[in-house]
């Protein structure tokens, strides 16, 4: 039996699954680290973490087994986004990273759209300037770290930094590289335009490749010490959202994953490329060779349903324990007695401000339609509903450019509720599905990258369509479809009245 491993180098964890070559998962294992804020709007991490956190999972998952050392083929690495790892001449790192979530580097947009317009970030790099991307966080560490800087001679991304720990090699992919804002999207390599404007020296970053592709073997001693063998082939690997993208089988047009949790995502498989009118959603090279994916939502969706049980719930939340069950199923009982719309109550999901569709910090969450009839139960559904209104605007940017979603698959926490499951499936009118592999996700993605890799499975395609099943369909409901279809449309002018509200409201 030939097997594969997947590496998913998370925020608060490192989960590690060891897969068999007919796509069932044997073994798994994880470790958690810490992130460090020594500032407010500072998030950080130390390398070194994930590095233990990486050997001991691999070494877990072998030891678990007991499989031969030889019939482990291939690894692949999935992670975290944005983050900027610099490594000194001798290969060590510079300090901690600074990761995806961290803000410090607002004040450096401004300086990448002086060095470059709009009009030509979203031509090359398919996106507009963020403070969450790399580029960003490499301009703010040249200018305020100036002694850190001039030790660099290598920037990685935190997956890619496991690569070279692995491999001693230096390299990324394309899906991880288009979140450092240096890639041209479309024709899948490095900007030089881009690397010109910001003065950025392209030999500071590692060579691209794509997602299934052999980026080297394991290094004798990293294979001695996890039990693993020195011919071990390690792929390219992807970003976390394009490793789930490949672990949910999300592989062909037309097909669609969402995620909810704390924050959600739209993400959509797309065979050519395509722009976002303003950057409305994240355009991304994915981990199916010459495929593109897009994907945006609310920050403060599983946030927002957080924040009113914290809140205003602790009745509901004793009712629970008292009746010996968990918050959410009588969150669902509660929500499935309420009418569609909540009896015109709107709920604009915002806490944090926004990144996508509406690229809009300074916004904030609003109930609006608020009169005496209503009750905690008709905010809590009206909570669920604006979240998905969200989704539902990434979903139209989509249809602007031609993209129908014809299949939408549901993962994350959120996704066990099939009130939620209901409202997704009657705003994009079709069916919402869940997967018979629970393993389904960036983990299991990263394996059948490795498993492409090592020649045990022909394409990333096939490797999905065998071993990635449906498990349950929740169909739309087209009377729904035709009342929340009134009730997206009054959210969307809601959105855009308040628009100047809030900013002057930030202001005072």
């Amino acid at each position: 039996m030939k097997y594969v491993i997947g590496i998913d180098l998370g925020t608060s964890a490192t989960k590690t699954i060891l897969v068999n070559e007919q796509g069932e998962t044997v073994a798994s294992a994880e470790h958690s680290y810490p992130m460090y804020q020594p500032h407010n709007g500072w998030a950080e991490q130390d390398p070194h973490d994930w590095r233990n956190a990486v050997l001991d999972t691999l070494k877990a998952v072998v030891e678990k087994t007991g499989v031969k050392s030889e019939d482990v083929k291939g690894i692949g690495l999935s992670g975290q986004m944005h983050g900027s790892v610099l490594l000194d001449e001798n290969g060590e790192t510079i300090g901690n990273t600074i990761l995806w979530c961290d803000q410090r580097s607002s004040a450096q947009v401004d300086e990448m759209l002086e060095a470059l317009p709009m009009e030509k970030w979203l031509e090359i790099s398919a996106n507009p300037p963020l403070a969450a991307w790399t580029a960003a966080k490499i301009l703010w560490i040249r200018e305020n770290e100036p002694e850190k800087f001039k030790k660099c001679r290598h920037i990685l991304l935190p997956k890619d930094y496991i690569r070279y720990v692995l491999t001693g090699v230096f390299a990324t992919d394309v899906s991880d590289a288009t979140g450092m804002q240096l890639l041209d999207v479309k024709n899948r390599c490095w900007s030089e335009e881009i690397l010109d404007a910001l003065k950025i020296d392209k030999n500071l970053l590692g060579k691209v490749y794509e997602s299934q592709e052999v980026t080297g073997t394991l290094l004798p001693e990293i294979a001695e010490q996890c039990g693993l063998s020195k011919d071990t082939v390690v792929v390219a690997g992807g970003s976390d959202n394009a490793c789930a993208g490949v672990g949910t089988g999300v592989v062909h047009e037309g097909q669609a994953f969402v995620t909810l949790g704390t924050s959600s995502v739209v993400y959509s498989h797309f065979d050519k490329y395509i722009s976002i009118p303003e950057g409305g959603l994240h355009v991304c090279c994915c981990a199916v060779p010459g495929c593109w994916h897009s994907m945006g939502g609310p920050m403060s969706a599983g946030l927002s349903v957080e924040w009113f049980k914290d809140k205003f719930c602790q009745d509901l939340i004793e009712r629970a324990k008292k009746e010996g069950k968990s918050f959410y199923s009588l969150l669902t009982e509660l929500v499935e007695k309420i009418p569609v719309g909540s009896e015109k109550l709107i709920y604009l999901p915002f806490l944090m401000g926004e990144r996508t569709p509406h690229m809009d910090p300074l916004y904030r969450g609003a109930f609006l339609g608020l009169n005496t009839v209503h009750t905690q139960a008709h905010m809590l559904r009206a909570i669920m509903e604006g979240v998905v209104f969200c989704l539902a605007d990434c979903n139209d940017l989509l249809k602007d450019q031609g993209i129908e979603i014809t299949s939408l698959r549901a993962c994350g926490g959120g996704s066990t509720s099939p009130v939620y499951r209901k409202m997704l499936a009657d705003l994009f009118r079709c069916g919402i599905h869940t997967l018979a592999n629970k393993e389904g996700g960036a983990a299991f993605g990263a394996a059948i990258l490795a498993g492409v890799g090592a020649g045990i499975y022909p394409s990333v395609r096939e490797a999905c369509d065998k071993f990635i099943q449906e498990q349950d369909t929740m169909d739309f409901d087209p009377a729904e479809a035709d009342l929340y279809e009134k009730y997206h449309a009054v959210y969307d002018q809601m959105y855009d009245a308040l628009k100047k509200s809030f900013t002057d409201l930030a202001h005072i």
